[in-house]
């Protein structure tokens, strides 16, 4: 019987309603996590190739392959899901039959306080999913007040940015998640105990969201793995992208719209595409959310959104950053 998984992954079924998997196909699961859509695609029959920056989950999922003998069905990449076109030719695969991707920061490194990306426990000011290169502490200690206002407003939409980075400039030096979190708090007057009703979301979740997604370049990593999801889509192929926030959901929402002929103005986080194209992506879906059984079970997936699409026979575009 099989373990359960350390996590839940959210919208599962419906994530496997549009990939609609068959015995045989490859699928490429971009942010493999804990492996919960893995696990299921490999039930169905399918091949997997999984991608993750983190090493954590790398060691856990070869661990969890190991136990249950699912290689060569399961094929596990260190990498960053925006190389999986370069890392599919070296294996071999030269298009597949789908592509999911679950945008964001994983539950495990939520929960666990040494990976510095809740202030829910404190730990070290860290942030990075592939435990390498500048930390958010290095960033937050070095950079000038304008480029952290920048962030903190461009990333989280923090309406009040500029307050917010003078605060953490006159506190550096920053070395733990408990310390950048009342350091928000205080620049945003925040008084808990002063609230009545249910308690309000911690104003210091929209700049640790900012910084995190700065340091780990989470919008160019989405923008370049639609990009590289439908360079290899065979036609017919399914992609489906589960996001947590409206910068993401933004993203995937206007790549669609663009890929699928239905163009409109462009971002300054979108690649664009050249004003004349067949469309590369069909049967568009609608935003996609969590019933109330699953938000029962799973709060977590309060705030996911999926959008789903099929690949058609149209060669992939030529994006350049806007």
């Amino acid at each position: 019987m099989t373990a359960p998984a350390p996590h839940i992954p959210v919208l599962l079924d419906e994530v496997i309603a549009a990939l609609a998997p068959e015995s045989g196909a490859v699928i490429v699961d971009a942010t493999f996590g804990a492996g919960g859509y893995t696990r299921r695609l490999l039930d169905a029959g399918a091949s997997v190739h999984a991608f993750d920056r983190d090493p954590d989950a790398i060691a856990a999922g070869r661990e969890w392959a190991e136990a249950k003998a699912t290689p060569p069905r399961l094929v596990l990449h260190p990498r960053r899901f925006s190389e999986m076109v370069d890392a599919m030719t070296h294996a071999g695969v030269a298009s597949i039959d789908g592509v999911v991707m679950d945008i964001g920061v994983s539950s495990m490194q939520l929960d666990q306080a040494g990976r510095g990306f809740a202030f829910s426990a404190d730990g070290p000011l860290d942030m990075r999913m592939s435990q390498d290169g500048e930390s958010a502490a290095d960033f937050l200690n070095t950079a000038a007040e304008s480029t952290i206002a920048d962030v903190l407003f461009q990333y989280g939409e923090e309406r009040q940015s500029r307050r917010v980075a003078r605060a953490i400039v006159a506190a550096r030096p920053l070395e733990t998640t408990g310390q950048l979190a009342q350091i928000v708090r205080k620049a945003l007057g925040y008084r808990p105990h002063n609230n009545k009703g249910p308690a309000p979301k911690d104003p210091a979740t929209r700049s640790f969201q900012a910084i995190r997604i700065h340091v780990n370049a989470e919008l160019d990593e989405l923008n370049a793995g639609l990009a590289a999801a439908e360079t290899l889509l065979r036609p017919g192929g399914k992609l489906a992208v589960v996001s947590f926030h409206s910068l993401e959901d933004r993203i995937v929402k206007q790549f669609l719209r663009d890929a699928s002929g239905a163009i409109s103005g462009g971002s300054r986080h979108l690649p664009q595409l050249a004003a004349q194209h067949a469309p590369t992506f069909a049967d568009v879906s609608r935003a996609i959310r969590a019933g109330v059984a699953e938000l029962d079970r799973n709060p977590r997936a309060r705030s996911a959104t999926l959008r789903a699409a099929v690949r058609t026979a149209a060669p992939a575009q030529i994006r350049r950053a806007a």
